[in-house]
């Protein structure tokens, strides 16, 4: 079966690789692609965003599966687009319909679906410029830090946690009156800060019936320490530490299971991953928000640890049989640590040649991100340009490699946090 991977980060650089290994795989596509996904399977110069040419690519080459990377596509409905086709709508796709995309593409549909389901989450309110003085007024009266949102899809970059008013008044003017993320902050969510420790939990799900996937944990700010500003992610760590048999309990009582139920009460036809952001607060979990794909880096930690053939999951999706399923995991812990341009998440230069790869240890794997090939050289074109994942017995050896690998690559500014898992090493495992 030809399979067709949307998507051109680390993510979908790991998503073809863990395909590849499948013997019921025989051809994986990736469109578009980077240098390093062109090693497990075939570079489509195809525009993500033109459905139309995606469907007629998919037609061409035979493609019976497509796994959705960017939550943008499935935002804009590439399901709801191949599933209204007479000659597409045999294809599977790994990725929700556009009704169900509303989970992550607006946080003011995922608050209500979370707070109609009593789902545990933060206490918040919607404003919009229409409703500017208001959203003021309501923010004299949170307690600080709280939580500044745009409500649609800003790259990861759309939340502010503002430690005091003058902080959240510049946030909230930036986006609801100077339309710092365009149309996603035409909306804004005020939510109340939770102290805990943050968790990534992935399913995959057809609405009814799931498969737990294997827990990590996301660093977003660009500086060491948690400091600066949020990214689409500096580095991650799986398995949590924290994420005990009894607390994974409640996250599947408590917030799994209501979350199907809740899919199916409001009619929202899903069927692939979910990503469920927690807050661990005094043992309990809150969800912070939705992502209807797989995360990134995340990924790159995530699926290094899973055994089973991932086509075959897909299957096992596909003919509703996700609850006989047994995934198979690697209990070591896989780090994962992102080589990024100077200056990202703002200005950042592109086009600078990349040395090192060849150095990288045996057994570290490298995921590219924001790599193309031109004139034999390997030169950088995003802001996350690599993710290097090792394994190991404990998440200080598996750091150990990861860092040395992530030493070993270089270009003009390339800068990495080295402080990975710095808050995890506090916890007793």
């Amino acid at each position: 079966m030809n399979v067709l991977v949307i998507g051109s980060g680390g993510r979908e650089h790991a998503i073809a690789w863990k395909l590849s290994q499948s013997e019921f795989c025989d051809k994986v596509f990736v469109a578009p692609g980077n240098a390093g996904t062109a090693k497990f399977g075939t570079t489509a110069a195809v525009d993500i965003h033109d459905f139309e040419e995606l469907g007629k690519f998919a037609a061409d080459f035979n493609i019976m599966m497509v796994v959705v990377g960017p939550e943008n596509s499935l935002v804009e409905g590439i399901h709801d687009y191949f599933q209204s086709s007479e000659y597409l709508k045999h294809i599977l796709v790994i990725g929700p319909k556009k009704a169900g995309a509303m989970l992550e593409g607006s946080k003011d549909f995922c608050k209500a679906f979370l707070q109609r389901h009593n789902i545990p989450t933060a206490r918040y309110k919607t404003f919009t410029e229409a409703t500017f003085k208001d959203a003021v007024e309501y923010l004299k009266t949170q307690s600080y830090p709280t939580v500044i949102k745009a409500d649609g899809l800003a790259a990861g970059k759309g939340v502010i946690i503002a430690q005091d008013y003058e902080e959240a008044f510049d946030a909230l003017d930036a986006m609801l009156r100077n339309k710092r993320f365009g149309n996603a902050s035409s909306k804004v969510v005020i939510e109340e800060y939770l102290q805990g420790i943050e968790l990534s939990v992935f399913i995959l799900t057809d609405g009814k019936d799931y498969v737990l996937l294997p827990e990590a944990k996301d660093y977003k700010r660009i500086g060491e320490g948690d400091t600066g500003l949020n990214t689409g992610g500096m580095g991650a760590i799986s398995p949590v530490p924290f994420a005990s048999e009894a607390f994974m309990q409640k996250v599947k009582e408590r917030v799994i299971e209501p979350t199907l139920r809740g899919m199916q009460a409001d009619q929202l036809d899903y069927t692939g991953f979910l990503f469920i952001g927690l807050m661990n607060v005094n043992g309990d979990p809150y969800v912070i928000e939705y992502n209807v794909r797989l995360g990134d880096p995340e990924t790159e930690a995530i699926l290094p640890r899973i055994k089973s053939d991932l086509f075959m999951l897909f299957k096992a999706l596909h003919e509703h049989k996700l609850g006989e399923f047994e995934l198979e995991i690697d209990p070591r812990t896989a780090t994962t640590v992102i080589l990024a341009s100077g200056g990202y998440p703002e200005g950042y230069e592109k086009g600078k040649e990349i040395s090192g790869l060849e150095n990288v240890p045996e057994g570290v794997l490298v995921f590219h991100a924001g790599t193309k090939q031109l004139n034999g050289k390997l030169l950088n074109t995003g802001g996350r340009v690599f993710a290097v994942t090792a394994l190991g017995d404990t998440m200080e050896q598996a750091l150990e490699k990861a860092n040395a690998a992530a030493e070993a690559i270089t270009w003009q500014d390339r800068y990495y946090r080295r402080d990975i898992g710095f808050d995890l090493r506090k916890l007793s495992v």
